[in-house]
């Protein structure tokens, strides 16, 4: 299947024939659907946490935290030109006709174009456009006042003003207060300063970025961190990866053979977020907070977040705590009868983990090596949100391949919803998830696992795309919060709608929670 030339090129690129060859098997065998058992529902799988939960919870959380090392990581590296595929499209196809100019009047809504242009002065890159647009020998007021929209919109997303189009989401202006702007990259600064800050001072933010973006991202974090660290008296410790090309997948024709270039070259594609799980694996630290960069507020609104997450870290941390300490007595082999069934309590009450294998009536010896291989994994808190009719994954209760079930996010793309039980349960799901997750990777003795042996490599995805006009099929990795955490210890408990507050489109700004 492949020459002398292709295997130098899989090998340059920190791959091997053999997971390429079993990317290939995967477009053949195609990714069997994820076996749904139930959503996880409150009461079932999901807990709402009280009032005095909470408050325990967050004085709790600076002792548990004092000597634990603390990173937020924070998944950055997709471009923003998807937030403004509505603007490319207009671009495109309004000609400046009093037909067009009708037919943009016509539609008002909230999120229309109508609405974008009409609203332009309440988005924080405003000040910035306009500077912009002076270059063109007008001004923006006069440009808007005669319609030259198209023109407008050329110095927002090109090269010849702010290039919004090219860059990533985390460098663009989203909110603004007595007329200084932020970017979600500094929104990230502050809340690192207010839920992720370590006994000694420091603030460690990851930011995983493309290889293109790299040297804005370092511009950037240089141009503002000494004023943030100045205003919260703290030090940031910034670092940043790219997606790995050992990670991307190999591309195929319609009729499964290896994609080639007119080169005669083998094609790669990145392989979704699920491709991070390698950039998390080589992060080392005690707790882990991982949030998308878009899913950030203003000032006003951010006291639900640090509350949550500071919330959910405590609730890790106290877990965590439990499972060290069962780990600590089987291993030692001191774990009487009562133990063992007080571990099993556990397994199944607090992180829901049903339908054993190894049975309570089993050998005192086969009953601890199940509970060791259990509760020795890496462990994650999830916070999920009361379901709006965002699309994306929810919380459900999952088929494993040992024949246990337990706690999964799932997409709709990993679920058969031709089977109409199956569609059932998925649309049953109360809840969403917003990527709100803390994660424990370290083992009862402090030693780092290897995240990479805790996947699902069967959870992955299968896209059609095109190149140069030709067809092909592309891959997808396990995602880095569905697959890619599957052998995870996994605990979901709701969180407010108001902590979820996504830019998917550029007029997502105009909603009041980002103004």
């Amino acid at each position: 299947m492949f020459s002398s030339s292709d295997i130098d090129f899989i090998k340059k690129r920190g791959s091997s024939t053999d997971v390429v060859e079993a990317q290939i098997q995967n477009f053949k065998d195609d990714f069997p659907p994820l076996r749904l058992e139930k959503a996880a529902t409150i009461g079932d799988g999901l807990s709402k946490m009280s009032d005095k939960d909470i408050e325990g919870r967050l004085k709790a959380y600076e002792s548990a935290t004092a000597s634990k090392a603390i990173v937020k990581f924070v998944p950055a590296s997709g471009a923003a030109s998807r937030m403004f595929k509505d603007l490319f499209s207009f671009m495109e196809e309004y000609t400046g006709s009093e037909a067009d100019y009708q037919k943009l009047t016509a539609n008002q809504k909230s999120g229309s174009m109508f609405d974008f242009f009409k609203r332009l002065e309440d988005f924080a890159f405003y000040d910035d456009l306009k500077d912009a647009y002076a270059k063109s020998g007008t001004s923006l007021e006069e440009a808007h006042l005669k319609r030259k929209y198209v023109s407008i919109l050329e110095y927002l997303l090109l090269d010849k003003g702010l290039c919004y189009g090219q860059l990533p989401k985390g460098l663009l202006k989203f909110h603004k207060k007595n007329n200084v702007a932020r970017t979600p990259a500094e929104e990230h600064f502050v809340e690192g300063a207010n839920y992720a800050k370590s006994s000694d001072g420091s603030v460690r933010l990851h930011f995983t970025v493309s290889p293109e973006h790299r040297a804005k991202f370092k511009e950037h974090v240089a141009a503002v961190q000494d004023g943030y660290e100045k205003q919260y008296g703290v030090k940031f410790e910034v670092s940043f990866s790219e997606q790995k090309a050992s990670t991307d997948t190999i591309a195929v024709g319609m009729d499964n053979a290896p994609f080639r270039e007119s080169d005669g070259g083998l094609l790669f594609r990145p392989a979704g977020h699920g491709a991070l799980l390698s950039n998390l694996n080589d992060l080392n630290a005690d707790v882990i907070f991982v949030k998308n960069i878009d899913n950030v507020v203003p000032d006003r609104l951010k006291e639900d977040t640090f509350i949550y997450k500071k919330v959910i870290a405590s609730l890790l941390l106290e877990h965590q705590s439990k499972i060290f300490g069962f780990l600590g007595k089987l291993e030692a082999g001191s774990a009487s009868a009562a133990d063992l069934d007080a571990m099993y309590d556990f397994l199944e009450k607090e992180l829901c983990t049903s339908n054993h294998t190894t049975a309570r009536t089993a050998s005192a010896a086969e009953r601890s090596a199940y509970l060791r291989s259990k509760f020795n994994r890496p462990i994650r808190i999830c916070g999920m949100v009361k379901n709006e009719g965002e699309p994306g994954g929810g919380p459900f209760w999952c088929k494993n391949p040992d024949g246990t079930v337990s706690l999964q996010i799932v997409e709709s793309a990993q679920v058969d919803l031709k089977d109409a039980g199956q569609k059932k349960i998925f649309e049953e799901s109360t809840h969403f998830n917003p990527v709100d997750l803390v994660c424990g990777t370290k083992d009862y003795k402090g030693k780092k696992f290897d995240l990479m042996k805790f996947t699902d490599p069967k959870t992955g995805f299968i896209t059609e795309k095109s190149k140069d006009g030709k067809a092909l099929k592309a891959q997808e990795l396990p995602g880095l919060w569905n697959g890619s955490m599957s052998n995870w210890n996994t605990v979901f408990v709701e969180v407010p709608v108001s902590t979820f507050n996504p830019v998917k489109k550029v007029t997502d700004l105009l909603k009041e929670q980002h103004q």
